[in-house]
């Protein structure tokens, strides 16, 4: 079993995460070099808050209770050619259709070809799992081999029993697509399990 010491170093690890830069279109993006992980999730399922949570920070990404805040792609640096990525939320906000179309278009093709992309972190609210845009996520990972970790966040909103069975359907329907957890940002449920998948990946 993991020490103290331990968990102290991968809170540590992840807690040197700065803002890097948010990307609206393919020249903005970092070089395609060095590793990178992905948090993915509809809007409100507490992606921003997982990610300051896993971070061991209470505003390096932006938390807002407005869908669709989030409208770039946006880096934080842990180390030198090794980030977190943040991805607009599903449900994106009300905007121009012009404009979500382009955002459509563009993280889809960073998906499919991003070579530096190692991981895909899906954040789902635990009581309303495994949506449409969640599935099309572990369909995006699926095709590129790329390994999908889902958090199923808020978990302190349910029962102990009833979080356990969510965590055991979810386990079941995803079956060798990803791993799952269940994770709370307000009791801190769960955060050395997502910050050791997510250090592994980044090869820390």
């Amino acid at each position: 079993m993991p020490g103290l010491a331990y968990h102290a170093a991968m809170s540590i690890t992840l807690s040197t995460a700065t803002y890097k830069l948010a990307a609206h279109l393919p020249r903005q993006l970092p070089a395609d070099t060095g590793r990178e992980v992905a948090f993915a999730g509809r809007s409100n399922a507490g992606k921003s808050s997982a990610l300051n949570a896993m971070c061991n920070q209470h505003r390096l990404a932006k938390t807002s209770k407005t869908p669709g805040r989030t409208q770039q792609l946006v880096y934080f640096e842990v180390q030198p050619e090794r980030y977190l990525v943040d991805l607009p939320g599903y449900g994106y906000a009300k905007v121009p259709m012009d404009l979500k179309a382009h955002w459509q278009a563009f993280i889809n093709g960073w998906l499919q070809e991003r070579q530096a992309l190692v991981g895909l972190v899906i954040v789902m609210d635990i009581r309303h799992p495994l949506r449409e845009f969640d599935l099309k996520m572990l369909d995006y990972a699926h095709a590129r081999a790329l390994p999908a970790h889902c958090l199923l966040t808020k978990a302190d909103k349910l029962g102990r029993g009833a979080a356990g069975n969510t965590l055991l359907a979810v386990r079941k329907e995803l079956g060798a697509r990803g791993t799952v957890q269940l994770f709370s940002s307000e009791t801190k449920q769960g955060i050395d399990e997502a910050r050791a998948v997510v250090t592994g990946w980044l090869q820390l």
